[in-house]
């Protein structure tokens, strides 16, 4: 095991995803407080401070072990959740559809923010590879953040999404899941079929749709 490689990859993506957690939840808490509930605000927890998101096992224990264990071919991770009371939402349905989509959406917007940023490195001349690498970690972190909460599974922000547009009843069936749902979620992980059937591919549309969309940006600056 090629130890410096290990450190340099670590080195690359710990700023990347320092941002992608921090905003990520934060979102989740802002947009919260504006639709009634403060509790994150009340907790401290609406802040760009990563320490008050970082989850000492799901944010660095396990993403370390599991790339030591596995050579860097299979990582997971997670933050601390932002803690949201629905109940206290002013349309509790309606409103968590806005709470559950401001995290993923908050990484669909650094992952444009890190492309730029890459346009702009190469635009400049910056030839140092230790940047440009960081900012392709950059897009790559915020892109597995984006797709991988939409998956429409409780307690991850899709499922939370799609309880929210569905009609009563369906919506009351899928909330039943939520107890079990990291598990499953962890179970569809392994066996890779989150990666090969929902990740891979909404990563991949989702970058090119941004490539296509920054496009008139990359012709004036490249």
């Amino acid at each position: 095991m090629d130890f410096a490689l290990i450190i340099q990859t670590i080195t690359l993506y710990a700023i990347p995803v320092l941002f992608a957690i921090t905003l990520h939840e934060a979102a989740h808490g802002y947009v919260a407080r504006h639709y009634g509930d403060p509790t994150a605000w009340q907790l401290g927890r609406v802040t760009l401070n990563p320490v008050k998101h970082i989850d000492p096992v799901g944010t660095i224990a396990m993403p370390l072990l599991l790339y030591f264990a596995t050579a860097g071919s299979f990582l997971f991770g997670y933050a601390k959740p932002v803690p949201v009371d629905f109940g206290r939402l002013r349309n509790p349905k309606r409103d968590m559809v806005w709470v559950a989509l401001a995290g993923p959406a908050s990484n669909l917007l650094q992952a444009i923010v890190w492309l730029l940023l890459l346009y702009l490195l190469l635009a400049t001349g910056v030839g140092e590879r230790f940047w440009l690498e960081m900012a392709r970690a950059g897009v790559t972190v915020n892109l597995v953040m984006f797709a991988f909460n939409l998956f429409p599974l409780p307690p991850l922000d899709g499922g939370r999404i799609l309880v929210g547009l569905l009609p009563w009843k369906q919506a009351a069936a899928v909330s039943r899941v939520e107890p079990y749902g990291f598990f499953i979620v962890m179970a569809l992980v392994i066996t890779g079929i989150v990666g090969n059937l929902w990740l891979r591919p909404l990563m991949a549309g989702t970058l090119a749709l941004l490539e296509w969309l920054l496009t008139p940006i990359r012709l004036l600056l490249l």
